[in-house]
């Protein structure tokens, strides 16, 4: 009897079917994605038990921290952990790089709970992932991701990933057992955009060219979907296979010059994605995926999604 029929193809492939047979994904990399997505299981978990209150703590940047930002932190790093296979990883959650295992072979860079200050007012929120090989990712730029993820936890939770190569970004959902299966293969995103998601949309007040981008969204008579996380936003993008995200800095007086996004783990994780999913990410002059990571708390301008959009915002902003 040969292989081929004796173990065919599911019909509902699971995400480790999928990395396998599909994405052909190295052994302990499949073995890396699958752990992580098991700690979103749990974080899936306690979003729908856990009361949203306030840890009485803040994470590097000031802001304070959720119960919910110190409970998924801590699931993600068991998990990490768990796998051996981690030498170091970077979070939102934490000051500075977190040694893990010194004989591992990746690193990874996550933001464990994106748009979490929106967990009372029961919008979307996610989880976003990028993973390196070797421990030096300070220096390297988010082309060098061998893989990208995040996980949306809304109705539906639902994973996203790809380990790039064009072997394409595919869309998998929780189902009632516990298991991650293949919803969508293969998502894309067109050229030209029909909706738009301006974030940081203050900045318009300081950034002329950030103003005339809005405006000109507003004469083509776009739809605007933006809910406040960024997860949700882009997801949005994929999975109607268009749009334009934004994020830029209000100038060199203001606030926020450089914009509101980290770069290592909000921005490059993405970029990925998009990139591999036909869309483009940049920063108005630089590929967010060739821009050199210089530190843990690093921000960047994004500009995100379909490319003639992208280039137009960018010739306004840049």
């Amino acid at each position: 009897m040969s292989k081929a029929s004796a173990c065919p193809a599911p019909t509902k492939p699971n995400l480790n079917w999928h990395l396998m047979h599909h994405s052909e994904a190295e052994h302990d990399l499949r073995h890396l994605i699958v752990d992580i997505s098991r700690a979103c299981k749990y974080i899936s978990y306690s979003i729908q038990t856990t009361e949203a209150g306030l840890a009485g703590t803040k994470n590097e940047f000031g802001e304070d921290q959720l119960a919910l930002d110190v409970l998924a932190d801590k699931e993600i790093r068991e998990f990490l952990c768990e796998s051996g296979l981690v030498c170091c990883y970077i979070s939102e959650e934490q000051p500075d790089i977190v040694e893990l295992n010194p004989d591992g072979e990746y690193s990874v860079v996550f933001d464990p709970l994106d748009g979490s200050s929106l967990v009372d007012a029961n919008f979307a929120i996610g989880s976003i992932f990028g993973i390196y090989k070797g421990g030096d990712v300070i220096g390297a730029t988010p082309r060098e991701q061998v893989a990208a993820l995040y996980v949306l936890y809304g109705p539906r939770t639902l994973l996203v990933y790809s380990v790039g190569d064009g072997k394409g970004v595919h869309e998998f959902i929780l189902n009632d057992v516990g298991e991650f299966v293949l919803l969508r293969d293969y998502l894309g995103i067109g050229d030209v955009a029909k909706n738009y998601s301006p974030g940081n949309l203050r900045a318009i007040t300081t950034n002329d060219g950030y103003k005339k981008a809005v405006d000109t969204w507003l004469g083509e008579e776009k739809t605007l979907r933006y809910s406040g996380c960024m997860v949700a936003d882009i997801h949005h993008i994929l999975s109607k296979g268009q749009g334009v995200f934004t994020n830029v800095g209000g100038g060199a007086d203001s606030k926020y010059p450089d914009g509101k996004l980290r770069h290592v783990f909000e921005c490059g994780p993405f970029a990925f994605l998009a990139e591999e999913a036909g869309g483009a990410a940049t920063d108005g002059t630089t590929a967010i995926l060739d821009k050199k990571i210089t530190a843990v708390d690093q921000r960047t301008p994004l500009i995100i999604g379909s490319k003639n959009d992208v280039e137009s915002v960018s010739s306004l902003v840049a």
